[in-house]
């Protein structure tokens, strides 16, 4: 035991998680501070993993060799390809997950990492060595009086930082029910000049299900031959299902929530934090949706080998008993039993902007942000944070450049642009239309585009490489056969009209035929022996025959966005010296200048996505330093 380490990783959610295994395992000895071993990766909100866009970072996390796809598909308990009847750009993975067994099976993979290790303590102080060079980190102070050294920080202590929970008039210090809040950190880095501001999150009442009526709710099944996240194919997709279920709330529950809203945090006055726009609060939806009657909830399993049940949607920080009342009204729930109310809780966060895009901060050398003290909400989020952070600390400490993705390779990379260069007025959500290159960032090629990065940065191992290049070969093999080979005209007619397609007058290449939007490779297999034959003999899986089938039909928007990319990429390697002075330029808009002074972007296209920074100030930009 000793008190000397590289990393020191401060909070173990799935940000903290996902830190400290990455550096962990790319050589780091690493430390991770948690004030509860039980509760690593802890489900604190609802229990799933991924859903629009969040599939799609939970696919890239896995991609790159982070664990959180992984856990999820050991203990998931339902999954589903959410939008399967819009185009693939949209499809977006999503697991229930066993609440405790996830947990769980992360606490096993971090004990069992090597170069990690785990202390149960509550951080209050990070310590700092001051020089004429600058400020950077020296290591750690604890509740216990523990002081430990290390060489890099990673803060990703979510809502805990002078975290304090609200139901109606009553108020408690916690970071989430049955936790105490972290004090000291927010108020020692505040001291040495960070900006920081609070954020609100809520979450709903947890219901007894041996008090549920289940007969007359509306079951929703998972999918019926599931998918998964990991590319791992020794990793089996989930089985045994079990159901979530549709409710509605009615004219009769809003009237009973309304009759408490002169006794709720939220309108008094009490809670000032900005709340997530994208997850309201059921008081906010009665706001701001005055003339709808009823709103749809899903009532969803926290476990296998429990009758806890998550309502999805009815977030509250109402008076315990006026949610109680509330949710009586609701059709099946006559004589429900909950075994705690909903609660909202306030936190501190550090505005982003304060960051590199690699997730260090601006002001103090060797000190990293990730999850939710970064503005952001959701497990996923937080996850990709924490992965990206792990990996720059490390990096950082062995003095090499720091791992940034771009915006057309990732969601990730969309992400932590966004969070670095336009900063957050509410809490970030990801959705699929903050992509502007989602063509390219569909769930299904996250191999295609991560993969050879992550064992670039040592942590996909040379099995799942070699994997990965198996399923590139026959992927492109599967193409080039489609491309060479021809179906005579009438082969398929039968096929072509079951599937109300037109028939062929000509013979065409079977490329040429799986272009059209109602055929399907698998289908068409069926019918033409050599292509089925060919899936055979090489083995071919189904995940290579729909990403096949993807790239063919998506071709022309594919390239077209890739030329667009590349295009917006000039400006990315127009580079702006760091200690520019953007006051000097008086062409810049005032508010441009102080916009720009204060993000401090390294490159004309981070300046150009800054709010406020007119096509007319990044045309100056451009006079100044590219053209």
């Amino acid at each position: 035991m000793t008190i000397s380490y590289d990393i020191i990783v401060i909070g173990a959610g799935h940000a903290g998680c996902e830190a400290a295994s990455a550096a962990a395992r790319m050589g780091s000895r690493t430390l991770l501070l948690t004030m509860d071993m039980a509760k690593i990766a802890d489900m604190s909100c609802n229990p799933a993993i991924g859903g629009v866009a969040k599939g799609q970072i939970v696919r890239e996390i896995d991609a790159l060799g982070g664990m959180t796809g992984r856990i999820a598909d050991l203990t998931s308990v339902q999954f589903r390809m959410l939008n399967r009847s819009k185009g693939a750009a949209m499809w977006s993975p999503r697991a229930q997950c066993d609440k405790r067994e996830f947990s769980q099976q992360w606490r096993r993979t971090l004990e069992n990492t090597v170069n990690l290790y785990i202390w149960q303590d509550a951080a209050t102080e990070i310590l700092f060595d001051t020089s004429d060079a600058g400020r950077r980190v020296k290591g750690v102070k604890t509740r216990m009086g523990v002081e430990f050294e290390c060489r890099a920080v990673i803060l990703t202590a979510g809502t805990f930082l002078a975290g304090e929970m609200y139901c109606g008039g009553s108020h408690a210090e916690g970071g989430r029910a049955g936790d105490a809040a972290s004090t000291g950190i927010t108020e020692s880095l505040v001291a040495i000049g960070f900006e920081a501001g609070r954020m609100k999150t809520g979450t709903p009442a947890r219901l007894d299900a041996r008090t549920i009526n289940f007969e007359i709710l509306e079951p929703q099944w998972g999918d019926e031959n599931p998918s998964k996240f990991s590319f791992d194919p020794d990793i089996q997709p989930v089985k045994n299902q079990l159901p979530c279920f549709l409710v509605h709330t009615s004219a009769q529950v809003h009237d009973i929530l309304r009759g408490g809203f002169d006794r709720s945090p939220l309108f008094d006055g009490t809670i000032r934090g900005i709340g997530p726009r994208y997850c309201p609060s059921i008081e906010d939806k009665l706001r701001t949706f005055a003339d709808r009657d009823s709103h749809q909830l899903f009532l969803e399993p926290e476990g296998r080998s429990t009758n806890e049940y998550y309502l999805n949607g009815f977030s509250s920080s109402l008076p315990w008993e006026v949610q109680l009342e509330a949710l009586h009204g609701i059709r099946g729930f006559e004589d429900l039993h909950i075994y705690r109310p909903g609660y909202a809780i306030e936190y501190d966060y550090f505005p982003p902007t304060q960051l590199h895009h690699s997730l260090a901060t601006k002001l103090v050398d060797n000190l990293f942000f990730a999850g939710q003290i970064n503005g952001t909400t959701g497990y996923e989020e937080a996850a990709a944070q924490g992965l990206v952070a792990g990996i720059n600390a490390h990096r950082m400490l062995a003095g090499r450049a720091p791992f940034v993705l771009a915006r057309d390779q990732a969601y990730i990379g969309v992400l932590i642009d966004d969070l670095v260069t336009k900063g957050v007025d509410e809490p970030y959500r990801m959705f699929t239309s903050r992509a502007e290159y989602r063509i390219l960032l569909r769930q299904d090629n996250a191999d295609m585009r991560l993969t050879e990065k992550g064992y670039e940065l040592g942590l996909v191992s040379e099995r799942m490489h070699r994997i990965f290049l198996e399923k590139k070969s026959s992927v492109e093999s599967l193409v080039r056969f489609l491309r060479e080979q021809s179906i005579k005209a009438g082969e398929i007619d039968d096929y072509l009209k079951s599937i109300s397609s037109e028939p062929m007058t000509q013979g065409r290449r079977i490329y040429d035929i799986v272009l059209r939007s109602d055929v399907h490779i698998s289908d068409l297999a069926r019918v033409v022996p050599k292509l089925q034959r060919y899936l055979l003999d090489n083995a071919v899986s189904a995940e290579a025959v729909e990403q096949a089938e993807i790239e063919i039909k998506y071709h022309g928007y594919i390239e077209r966005e890739k030329f667009i990319a590349q295009k917006l990429h000039r400006l990315e390697n127009i580079s702006i010296p760091a200690d520019f002075d953007f006051t000097s330029l008086n062409s810049l808009t005032i508010e441009a200048r102080q916009k720009l002074s204060r993000i401090r972007p390294l490159t004309i296209g981070q300046a150009s996505r800054i709010p406020g920074v007119s096509p007319a100030d990044i045309n100056v930009l451009l006079i100044k330093f590219g053209r």
